[in-house]
């Protein structure tokens, strides 16, 4: 039976950044002359204003608004939280972008140190539990042969989502009720795994666009998704810096967040360009632009710089004690450029 400490101990592991990363100076932060260094993250859907603010070289247009004409942008292939985490804290890159877990953690690590706050939410979307089992109509139907694939066990959104749920229903020591279930797998191997009608992994706990090719196929079906257990939309990507990055440089820090904005409008504005970003970048995961430009449209995906949720993730954290620091009101986790929006 789990217990409080046991929690801790397990995902203060999987989430451990290094002290000595941690303890680096928050003067490495600041860039060489004018150069930002922003990586590219995981890839898909909810990484798309990156890229439209690379492709359209927003933030050097916003930049030389402010009156910094000579600004390189640097965008790096790099995706996966623990390894953005290090990025930033060892001064190898100026933003990173990841998901409310992975940002919570950091933020509550970099506490005294680095200080690393939000910048703005990327986009927010649901994520869906996707099954190929006749049986399966909702957690509690899990038989011991069931797998979930996520992204990562533990710690990712769906696995965070579904110790919710364990928390919700059943209370503090069935929060990893679920846990057994989960096996690690990317989002396209997840899909090859259900499109084929393997044994070994029957459902999959997904974002879009991989949620629609799936359930696209008859027998596939979704029996769960995060808005369902958060009770609404929530951020599902989020940029953020450290407070020496973003103390040192208000123009540099103004133009990225003016550029994050833009690009956010121009994909709502024409969904059908912005899809063929994605395609041009390598990121559409095999589906045409005109797919891509179809999950666009779906009015549960919203491409906005408020902060949706992010405090129920806090709350959550800080309960089952993989966080130390709880956060009075979302406004403790991002800089005040967007203190003014209506976030959560």
């Amino acid at each position: 039976m789990a217990t409080k400490k046991s929690i801790l101990g397990r995902l203060a592991r999987l989430l451990y950044l290094g002290t000595a990363a941690i303890a680096l100076s928050a003067c490495s932060q600041t860039p060489a002359g004018n150069t930002v260094r922003i990586p590219l993250g995981a890839g898909g859907v909810g990484f798309l204003p990156l890229q439209m603010m690379r492709e359209f070289r927003l933030i050097e247009k916003h930049a030389q608004a402010a009156g910094v004409a000579d600004i390189q942008v640097q965008w790096i292939e790099l995706g996966g939280p623990a390894v953005m985490n290090d990025a930033l804290l060892s001064g190898s890159v100026d933003f990173i972008a990841a998901g409310p877990p992975a940002f919570l953690t950091l933020w509550d690590r970099t506490q005294g140190a680095a200080d690393v706050k939000g910048v703005a939410a990327i986009a927010a979307l649901p994520m869906y539990l996707n099954t190929t089992a006749a049986h399966l109509n909702r957690l509690e139907d899990l038989r011991e042969s069931d797998r979930i694939a996520v992204t990562a066990i533990k710690v990712s959104i769906p696995a965070l989502v579904m110790q919710m749920y364990a928390l919700d229903q059943y209370g503090m020591d069935a929060v990893e009720r679920f846990d057994p279930f989960t096996v690690t797998m990317t989002h396209p191997d997840g899909v090859v795994a259900m499109l084929s009608g393997s044994t070994e992994v029957n459902s999959h706990f997904t974002s879009p666009p991989f949620h629609q090719r799936e359930t696209a196929k008859p027998g596939i079906r979704t029996i769960m998704s995060t808005d369902d257990v958060l009770g609404g939309p929530t951020t599902f990507t989020m940029l953020s810096t450290t407070s020496a990055f973003h103390d040192g440089n208000p123009a540099v820090y103004g133009a990225v967040l003016a550029a994050l904005t833009e690009a956010q409008a121009m994909i709502g504005e024409d969904p059908d360009s912005a899809a063929g970003v994605l395609v041009r970048a390598g990121q559409g995961g095999g589906f045409t632009a005109a797919e891509i430009a179809e999950v666009l449209r779906d009015p549960d995906i919203d491409f906005s710089r408020v902060p949706k949720n992010t405090m129920r993730y806090a709350r959550f954290m800080h309960e089952v004690g993989s966080i130390r620091n709880e956060p009075a009101d979302w406004r403790d986790l991002f800089f005040p450029e967007i203190h003014d929006a209506a976030g959560n």
